[in-house]
């Protein structure tokens, strides 16, 4: 047996949470260790419990998803694995932005659902290419948004630099590596160090900043 991955679950809907647990109490290699109805109390379930993942609604009372996010990144307790009902959803956007690890529309097939869930416990992120382009393009695009300043960007190599944008492009270390022809451990090597000189927790963030600073343009494919 491999290790278990420990999930809370927060929605303030109790039919979500029940369809969740059922969905994630049929595999051998999860638990559900706690829920959650609101921000405020995942926060305490995550500090108390330490699971691998909080699968975390956005809207929600009392406090949303997106401050319990930003909350339990910094604190460092878990993962956390955002699911929204809209994928042109500002509040998705803004989870993204305090550290969330990626979305997942609630419509999400169950296999998605797991195979999300063991992504983002094994410290990757979950970064879908289209739905994020499309938020992205939204909330960044004409007049969606300030762009950042580009020269954060500086400390970056040119070869740092194409695999960030073909990172934001949504391709994945292999298909990076079959583009640029080089290794799948050189890309992966690569994307560490883009993540460690730009101090960003992991793929998403970094697809959100390409977006921010210009390196990565609404409409680019």
């Amino acid at each position: 047996m491999g290790r278990v991955i420990r999930v809370v679950l927060v929605d303030d809907q109790e039919l979500m949470r029940v369809g969740f647990r059922m969905v994630l109490g049929a595999q051998d290699d999860m638990e559900v260790v706690g829920e959650a109805g609101n921000g405020r109390d995942a926060i305490k379930l995550a500090e108390d419990l330490r699971p691998d993942v909080v699968l975390m609604d956005v809207r929600m009372p009392v406090l949303d998803g997106v401050e319990a996010t930003k909350a339990i990144t910094e604190a460092g307790t878990s993962k956390v694995l955002v699911m929204t009902t809209f994928d042109l959803d500002e509040y998705a956007l803004s989870a993204l932005r305090n550290g969330a690890s990626g979305f997942l529309l609630k419509d999400t097939p169950p296999g998605h659902l797991v195979s999300a869930l063991r992504s983002v416990a094994s410290g990757d992120a979950v970064v879908s290419p289209s739905v994020t382009r499309r938020l992205l393009d939204r909330f960044l695009g004409p007049g969606g948004g300030e762009l950042r300043d580009a020269s954060v960007l500086d400390v970056l190599t040119e070869r740092e630099r194409e695999v960030l944008v073909l990172m934001a492009q949504g391709l994945s270390n292999t298909e990076i590596a079959r583009k640029l022809f080089l290794s799948e451990a050189t890309v992966k090597t690569h994307v560490g160090r883009v993540l460690a000189k730009l101090e960003l927790r992991d793929r998403v963030q970094a697809v959100v900043l390409a977006y921010e600073t210009g390196l990565v343009r609404p409409g680019d494919v």
